[in-house]
């Protein structure tokens, strides 16, 4: 594919990004575009390989090697029909993705792998701007009735898939609108929210109904949704955040995460009543927790003029190069240096927080630590140990708890009698999304656990699929690895 010697004659590039003295001024995303050769040369890096794992590291499998070759060749709109026949929302990906299809890159066993994800976002902005992406509604209706609950991406590909199966898609968003955690977890400045609308309009024009402000379980009872609607989708996602039981964690200035950023998205999209405002503006933050919200939180402290910000992680620094025992083409946990890790926090690893400290007036200002050990023990998982001597108290303002989440909300699937499993996602068949309630199917973070959002919309996709042969007897919707090609 692409240009026979290309991997040979260009090294990788991918889009930089603005001075940080420029960027943390506002919450516009920052990164610079390539020159269309530019483009085109990353393109010819993808090589002639044989079996392109890349196709086996996408959760979505999409055709990589394909599309980079229509793009190294110019051809941009077939290019986004290639990308398009695979993955819903490559926006989406092409921005937030982690891109586990570049850890599986053949070239990649020994030089900088193709930038894929890149690419993907140039062709899809490509499609955007060219006007390519258009509705389509489809040319006939079945008469069937599908209640997605839940608007993150797992949700909006579900609704999108089972749109084009000519089922009538009604999805329901307890938020003010439509998007998940796209909108209200993801600071604007990794992904502006006008990104999200502009695919909404397309989704809205198709003919999918979108009902914002309805929290499914409260306002509307669920079982009440099976008397009018021919099957459920639930794409809730895991929701339930992890705390940190130690004491003093009912301080004020102790917050989780997604608080704070989903505040902070809608004082950006320019929301009055915001209730108790959390800024980390003239604070001493610490963020707790190493992961993309960990670092999401820390990118938002700086736009709003923190002091200082540092990132606890409790796990020892990951080396920058592949563990010898994760090998390619593997998903490797190495250590990964985020644009919002190089606006000037500074990172401290085998470190445990073991208490709050409080003022008079029940304010935080500061914690204490212990630097801790991984202890491996044969046949058992490593067992965490504090080093004795290693206490140290901290100044801080504000503390900010990104330790991931512990699973999903229940409320639905108890009105709905669903079974779950002992991490609190819904049970369902990995085979066809089927819950153990007919009629009733589960995608997303909410049947697998917190995933990334490739994850879930491979997801919504699958699981439209077999809601799509429940319904009908057979579906023409595409399964992961058919492409455009038509499944019955």
């Amino acid at each position: 594919m692409g240009k026979i010697t290309g991997f040979l004659e260009f090294d990788r590039k991918v889009e930089s990004y603005a001075p940080v003295e420029e960027r943390i001024k506002n919450y516009r995303e920052f990164t610079l575009p390539m020159e269309e050769k530019d483009l085109k040369d990353q393109g010819a890096r993808c090589m002639d390989c044989g079996i392109p794992f890349c196709h086996s590291g996408c959760p979505l499998g999409n055709l990589i090697p394909d599309f980079n070759d229509a793009v190294y060749r110019g051809k941009w709109e077939k290019a986004s029909e290639i990308l398009h026949s695979t993955n819903n929302f490559p926006e989406f990906t092409g921005r937030l993705c982690p891109a586990p299809c570049e850890e599986a890159c053949v070239l990649g066993i020994n030089e900088d792998p193709v930038s894929i994800e890149n690419i993907e976002k140039n062709i899809v902005e490509t499609a955007f701007k060219k006007g390519w992406i258009k509705a389509k509604p489809p040319a006939v209706r079945t008469g069937k009735k599908v209640a997605v609950i839940g608007s993150g991406p797992a949700g909006l590909a579900a609704a999108q898939q089972l749109n084009r199966a000519g089922h009538e898609v009604t999805v329901y968003e307890r938020d003010e609108k439509p998007g998940g955690l796209l909108r209200y977890g993801i600071p604007d400045f990794k992904m502006e929210k006008h990104i999200i609308d502009r695919r909404l309009d397309v989704l809205k024009e198709e003919g999918i109904k979108f009902h914002c402000g309805v929290h499914i379980g409260k306002d509307i009872k669920a079982d009440s949704l099976l008397d009018d609607f021919d099957a459920l989708v639930l794409t809730g996602g895991a929701t339930v955040r992890r705390n940190l039981p130690i004491e003093g964690a009912e301080l004020k200035g102790v917050v989780q995460a997604m608080d704070f950023l989903g505040q902070n998205n809608r004082r950006v999209d320019g929301f009055k009543e915001l209730g108790e405002e959390i800024l980390a503006t003239d604070k001493d933050v610490i963020v707790i927790g190493g992961g993309d919200t960990g670092s999401d939180c820390i990118g938002t402290s700086f736009r709003h003029g923190a002091k200082s910000v540092s990132n606890f992680e409790i796990m020892p620094m990951a080396t920058t190069e592949r563990p010898k025992d994760q090998p390619w083409p593997f998903w490797p946990m190495r250590l990964r240096t985020s644009s919002s890790h190089k606006e000037g926090a500074e990172r401290f690893f085998s470190i445990s927080t073991k208490k709050f400290i409080g003022d008079e007036k029940g304010n935080l200002k500061g914690l204490i630590t212990s630097e801790v050990e991984w202890v491996k023990v044969p046949g058992q998982r490593p067992q965490l140990k504090e080093v004795e001597g290693t206490e140290k108290e901290w100044k801080c303002d504000l503390a900010l708890l990104a330790l991931g989440f512990t699973g999903s909300e229940n409320t639905v699937a108890e009105q709905l009698g669903l079974e779950m499993d002992n991490r609190t996602n819904i049970k369902a068949s990995e085979i066809d999304y089927k819950t153990n309630v007919p009629g009733v199917f589960v995608a997303g973070d909410q049947r697998r656990g917190q995933s990334l959002i490739v994850w879930a919309i491979s997801e919504g996709r699958q699981a439209a699929y077999h809601v799509d042969k429940y319904l009908m007897g057979e579906s023409a919707l595409p399964l992961k690895g058919d492409g455009d090609l038509p499944r019955v």
